[in-house]
């Protein structure tokens, strides 16, 4: 899908508010500058799911996310429009998503099997552990523990309840530079984040960080590993587990 036809479509959106404080000018400004967002977050998102999910539904939520943006954002804050937009991208995409219940039940179990199984050793080790312990704690060989975690990946989408922390909604965030609390809260739990992460084993590390930090896929970052996709859909998933347990004891 190209910038041109999502363009097409966010002007001739039909709901669009007069609350926005931007003018019709600066509106198509950012429109032209970063209606590109929508289908990067989307396909990013998308690249983590399984299932019978289609790309364009997750691109319609994220063009209203979008246009949500745009009615909503006031440029008289101290945040960046690219900022809030992505924020609204993706929060529309994540609610969309859960509106659909698209993880069946049986995924979801195995995820919270992987979850535990993965708890328990590192606990009882005081380390990050191995593929070949985790498996053979689930009495599973090879071939099946990386089958399980393919299967778990959409469950392993890092987003801001898998933190544990309750922070404003998205709106809000327009008038944190206003907000201590919520500045010193922020600051905090990115902090918390980075050092979480930093424990990581190296190759999860750095699929972490090209991910949600490079912003590149799946496949960009298998392309500079020197790995599969799948491999890396598996090395995202176990990252993102051991990250969960950390962060919701934040």
């Amino acid at each position: 899908m190209k910038t041109i036809g999502q363009q097409t479509k966010i002007r001739d959106f039909p709901f669009q508010t007069e609350k926005s404080g931007i003018d019709p000018s600066r509106r198509e400004e950012l429109i032209e500058k970063h209606a590109h967002m929508i289908y990067s977050i989307a396909s990013r998102i998308f690249s983590n799911l399984s299932g019978n999910m289609e790309l364009n539904d997750l691109i319609n939520a994220g063009t209203i996310g979008f246009i949500d943006a745009l009615n909503k954002y006031d440029p008289g804050k101290n945040i960046e429009f690219k900022t809030y937009a992505e924020y609204r991208i993706r929060g529309a995409i994540i609610d969309e998503l859960r509106s659909m219940d698209w993880i069946p039940r049986s995924v979801r179990k195995k995820a919270h099997t992987l979850e535990e199984a993965f708890h328990f050793l590192e606990q009882k080790y005081g380390r990050s552990v191995e593929d070949e312990e985790v498996a053979r704690f689930l009495n599973l060989d090879m071939d099946s523990y990386y089958t399980l975690l393919t299967e778990a990946k959409g469950v392993s989408l890092l987003n801001i309840e898998d933190l544990g922390v309750e922070i404003e909604a998205p709106e809000n965030l327009l008038g944190f530079d206003k907000n201590p609390y919520l500045h010193f809260s922020l600051k905090e739990m990115n902090n918390f984040i980075t050092s979480a992460i930093q424990e990581l084993p190296e190759k999860e590390r750095l699929v972490v960080t090209l991910y949600y930090y490079e912003e590149l896929n799946m496949k960009e970052i298998a392309s500079v590993l020197g790995l599969t996709e799948s491999r890396i859909s598996q090395l995202h998933t176990k990252a993102v587990i051991r990250l969960k347990k950390k962060l919701k004891k934040y």
